[in-house]
């Protein structure tokens, strides 16, 4: 069975099975690390979250779109992730 894709502004994203929700939240953070492994549930956000493997439409970079319900969880996650 084929990926549903899903365009949004500036990308075309691929859902990851592991999201609990099923939406793009307004809060976005492109991520150009596409092999990073990234688990949100150990981020403990407040809010929701979701992940999606990104195509990024002004330069075809691959990588992930992380999307957030809280701007608040936005800045946790790039202040403690590491793609290393």
């Amino acid at each position: 069975m084929a990926t549903q894709t899903i365009d949004i502004s500036g990308y075309k994203l691929f859902p990851s099975p592991r999201n609990r929700h099923r939406e793009v939240f307004g809060v976005q953070l492109f991520v150009p690390h596409p092999y990073a492994l990234i688990v949100l549930e150990d981020f403990h956000f407040a809010g929701r979250a979701t992940l999606f493997a990104a195509c990024r439409a002004s330069d075809g970079k691959m990588g992930q779109l992380v999307s957030f319900e809280l701007e608040a969880d936005r800045e946790k996650f790039e202040r403690l992730f590491t793609p290393d």
